[in-house]
């Protein structure tokens, strides 16, 4: 008797508890911006990424096992948020495994604090649900550390494992990047000089033909001009003949025969 009531009492002390506790708050998903002109259509490489905006829809047709590549920018103090959404429209084969990845603009790949970034979808399933809340922007960083730092950064959406069949099968693919929280740079005690963007001219194209010196042309010699170049070809194939030459006269002296008188 004293045990069955002693579990009563800590039955109804565990509900009062629960009851005097407050709700956990319900995550809510990132919505479009009102007036915001939805994006169809995205990138295939890190330079021909779709820019976007946050808060800009995008919807797009692609295939199973197509790269896409969305553009944003992110100043310091915003807490960026990626959410996508892939559609089967057919039934597949097997299971695929799916993956959404963050770059700076130095192209290094930026941790998710929070998100399904690699979820699994099996055969059966109609949809697969993506996500990836990125740290906060610093204003500043040392130089060997991986923090966001402002700038313009890259969505990349993939399929990291599925089955060979389903290789090009059609998808649909919902993409929307929220800002969800945005702090400003008063926090921190720097500031990044300029925005961290990739060096698309990293070096000056040289001509295949080099430039003709007028000049020089005016002084050269034409029974110069008319000689090849004793270059190292010439030289090897001037020994080449030579030892041919000394061969097919040591053969034609061990192979000839004595005449008969």
């Amino acid at each position: 008797m004293r045990i069955a009531l002693s579990r009563s009492l800590a039955a109804l002390l565990a509900a009062g508890g629960a009851a005097l506790l407050p709700p956990a708050p319900a995550v809510a998903a990132p919505t479009p911006s009102p007036g915001a002109t939805p994006v169809n259509r995205a990138g295939t490489s890190f330079l021909g990424a779709t820019p976007i905006a946050p808060g800009q829809p995008v919807r797009v047709d692609a295939s199973i096992g197509d790269h896409l590549y969305w553009s944003f920018p992110a100043t310091a103090g915003q807490v960026q948020e990626i959410a996508a959404t892939v559609t089967f429209p057919k039934g597949r084969s097997g299971a695929s495994t799916w993956t959404v990845d963050v770059f700076d603009g130095l192209r290094r790949r930026q941790a998710c604090t929070a998100g399904a970034q690699t979820p699994t979808a099996d055969a059966t399933a109609t949809s697969v649900a993506l996500g990836c809340t990125l740290r906060e922007v610093r204003p500043w960083a040392e130089p060997w550390s991986a923090d966001p730092l402002p700038g313009p950064y890259v969505v990349r959406l993939s399929v990291i494992d599925l089955p060979e069949p389903d290789l090009g099968a059609p998808i649909d693919v919902d993409v929307l990047v929220a800002t969800i929280a945005d702090r400003g740079a008063s926090a921190d005690d720097g500031e990044l000089a300029a925005p961290l963007v990739p060096n698309t001219r990293a070096g000056t194209v040289l001509d295949a033909v080099p430039p003709v010196d007028p000049a020089a042309d005016d002084q050269s010699d034409p029974l110069t001009d008319r000689l090849p170049d004793l270059g190292s070809r010439w030289i090897w194939t001037g020994i080449g003949g030579v030892l041919a030459a000394v061969a097919g006269m040591v053969g034609f002296g061990l192979t000839r025969r004595p005449r008969r008188r």
